[in-house]
């Protein structure tokens, strides 16, 4: 039997299950609205069926709504390539919100990406939320992603956020000599057969040699034993290939809409 990935997505990993990790969120119609560390999120099931004047009163008052907290500075809305009406991302444009890159979500059975060759030698891949000494280690993983992406949180924002997600997000690293230089993030979605894939970033020395198919591996391994059946990402375009040969399937687009208050 062929299974609907898309379908999955949209019934498992839309609205509520979005917001898992957030640190505060609440609901204004069809809006899940979020707020984290590092700005706000803003998602949907659907808006199908809802006009343009109807849209842009959901977005005023969305951005009301950040703009009344003083520790938001930016937010997200979300968006698909599949999703109804159509000229929603035109309107957010009209409005002002800035897209940025568009990235595919992908979605696959934990199983398909379990099987993936050893790390390089010297390299050891552990999990480290569990750890003793994890707000030393967590400081470390998010320091290596911040100096990768340009931006990002650091290791006391990622730090709460496991210990509010209550031992649903774990936290994975490579090492080498001691040395972090691969990371990425595991995050449970209670109540579904899902689980994500976030965070995941390599030191440009170390990319090309498989760090990112162990990792990958690594916590789909970590994932199964947890009874998740499947794994998705919102991945670029570099990433995808990867996840691709790994097994999982390309079932939309996402594109970020961004409102800087």
């Amino acid at each position: 039997m062929t299974i609907d990935l898309l379908a999955v997505y949209d019934d498992q990993l839309r609205g509520a299950a979005e917001v898992t990790g957030a640190r505060s969120w609440d609901r204004s119609g069809p809006l899940w609205r979020s707020k984290y560390d590092d700005g706000g999120l803003v998602s949907y099931r659907s808006l199908a069926g809802l006009d343009q004047p109807a849209i842009e009163a959901l977005v005023m008052e969305t951005i009301h709504h950040y703009a009344a907290d003083p520790e938001m500075d930016t937010f997200e809305w979300k968006t698909r390539a599949h999703d109804e009406p159509a000229e929603l991302t035109q309107w957010l444009t009209d409005l002002g919100f800035v897209p940025e890159e568009v990235e595919t979500v992908m979605i696959g059975e934990a199983a398909t990406l379990v099987d993936a060759p050893p790390p390089p030698a010297g390299v050891v891949i552990r999990r480290i939320d569990d750890h003793p000494d994890r707000a030393a280690l967590l400081d470390a993983a998010s320091d290596m992603q911040a100096g990768v992406f340009g931006r990002g949180g650091d290791g006391a924002e990622l730090l709460a956020r496991v210990e509010r997600s209550e031992g649903n997000t774990e936290v994975w690293v490579a090492e080498a000599d001691g040395v972090v230089i691969s990371a990425g993030r595991l995050e449970m979605v209670p109540g579904t057969e899902c689980a994500g894939l976030w965070g995941g970033a390599t030191l440009p020395e170390w990319r090309g040699r498989g760090l990112y198919r162990a990792m990958t591996a690594a916590r789909a391994a970590s994932a199964m034993l947890r009874g998740v059946r499947y794994l998705h990402s919102d991945c670029t375009e570099m990433s995808r290939p990867i996840l691709e040969r790994s097994g999982l399937r390309k079932v939309t687009t996402t594109t970020p809409y961004i409102w800087t208050l």
